[in-house]
């Protein structure tokens, strides 16, 4: 019985953890699909809008480092996400108030300083606080998506009610709650283990065809899905669309993300030409998605197409970190791993805001889109010939190079 209520007080204590990913996720969600509308309102046109957005990936590569080294020498990841929240809140402040582009490019630069990390900086949190304990990863992960799809449509109500100019008190008071969630957490001194960043021996699995085929490849499908991200609430918008549809659209692309993982991780057969099939086909489904983008003339049927996501994005990730543990050795998981996140989230990032704000400006948002397509295409039919070659000459992995289930054991959080 003591036991049982042992437990009971433990999962107690870590519901605000639970609010706190709901929150945090709710925040970002708001600015990724909200404050492109606030900057057009402000003046600033698509390109401009595009190069602002681009600067964020580029920051994070100084400040994912500086902020992990910070969290690792301090052994403790709570006070270290609380004063990036502290950051990113007084700068939130600034942003919504400064009068001049220099300024803002200026702003933007030093709120990204404090915000990028803030993902990984949770997730460290997170695997802090259960560490030894029987709570799962993905149980409280969830909770981040769940916040994720309903801030999202809740916000999009709120701003088409009391105007764009304000989205700085919604996104302020959000934070706000966060940080007061944090606050409520028992004091926390340890840091999760991750594993390092090996580069002895990194140029052995970089020369790798299939592993360098497979990063270049997935930079042609990923910079579409980053115009998509940077600059859907415009197309929305451009269409006819209100806030609050650009709301149901980020509701409608990342509610089912979850129950898609699951099915991936329960059904797809871990081979590598399996897993090689697979990216073609989900790449020939974005190249759908992207054309039926660029046939669309009502904002309902982006918002619609937005469903999509769930698979394109969400599968693609999902194999590709697969393929990435059957192609690395597991001493250079991590390196490949951190290469294919920076590839897929941060210059892919970079080339399709630019790109994508030059080619919204200049020629239209169907323009966009269009083009979305053709780079999907020349990666569909990449990942269609790689299959076809695994299919006829396989792959045959050195022996000091096992094939482990470290990603399963991730997954199965989530059942």
């Amino acid at each position: 019985m003591c036991n049982v209520q042992d437990t009971v007080k433990k999962q107690s204590r870590l519901l605000p953890l639970k609010a706190f990913n709901f929150l945090i996720y709710g925040t970002m969600v708001i600015f990724t699909s909200f404050f492109q509308l606030y900057l057009q309102d402000a003046g600033m046109n698509k390109q401009e809008i595009g190069s602002l957005i681009a600067l964020g990936p580029l920051v994070s590569l100084i400040a994912n480092p500086f902020w992990r080294f910070w969290s690792d020498r301090l052994h403790n990841a709570r006070r270290i996400l609380l004063f990036m929240m502290t950051g990113t809140l007084l700068l939130i402040q600034i942003i919504f108030h400064v009068s001049t582009y220099n300024m803002m490019y200026l702003a933007m630069i030093l709120f990204f300083f404090f915000q990028s990390p803030l993902f990984a900086q949770s997730n460290t949190l997170i695997l802090g606080y259960i560490a030894d304990t029987p709570q799962k990863f993905g149980t409280f992960r969830n909770w981040g998506s769940i916040g994720w799809a309903i801030v999202a449509v809740t916000a999009g109500l709120l701003i088409d009610r009391i105007g764009i100019s304000h989205l700085s008190f919604l996104v302020t008071g959000i934070l706000l709650l966060a940080i007061g969630t944090i606050l409520m957490l028992p004091p926390l001194r340890a840091a999760s283990e991750t594993p390092p960043i090996r580069l002895r021996g990194f140029g052995k699995f970089a020369i790798n065809r299939y592993f360098v085929a497979f990063i270049l490849l997935g930079i042609l499908v990923s910079v579409p899905n980053a115009m998509n991200n940077t600059f859907l609430s415009l197309y929305i918008t451009e269409l006819g669309g209100s806030k609050t549809m650009v709301g149901f659209a980020v509701f409608l692309s990342s509610i089912l993300e979850v129950a898609v993982l699951v099915l991936f991780h329960r059904y797809l057969k871990r081979s590598l030409s399996t897993l090689i099939g697979c990216l073609a086909v989900v790449s020939v489904l974005f190249c759908i998605r992207w054309l039926l983008m660029a046939d669309a003339t009502q904002p309902l049927q982006v918002a619609f197409i937005q469903i999509m996501h769930c698979i394109t994005f969400g599968g693609y990730f999902y194999v590709g970190t697969q393929v990435v543990s059957l192609l690395v050795p597991p001493v250079h998981r991590a390196s490949a791993h951190s290469l294919f996140t920076l590839t897929w989230g941060g210059l892919s990032t970079m080339v399709g805001s630019l790109a994508g704000g030059w080619l919204f400006q200049n020629f239209g948002g169907q323009a966009m889109y269009n083009t979305a397509f053709l780079l999907a295409m020349f990666g569909a039919i990449g990942f269609g010939l790689m299959w076809y070659w695994l299919r006829i000459q396989g792959h045959h992995p050195k022996p000091d190079s096992p094939e482990d289930d470290e990603l399963d054991d991730q997954l199965e959080e989530y059942h």
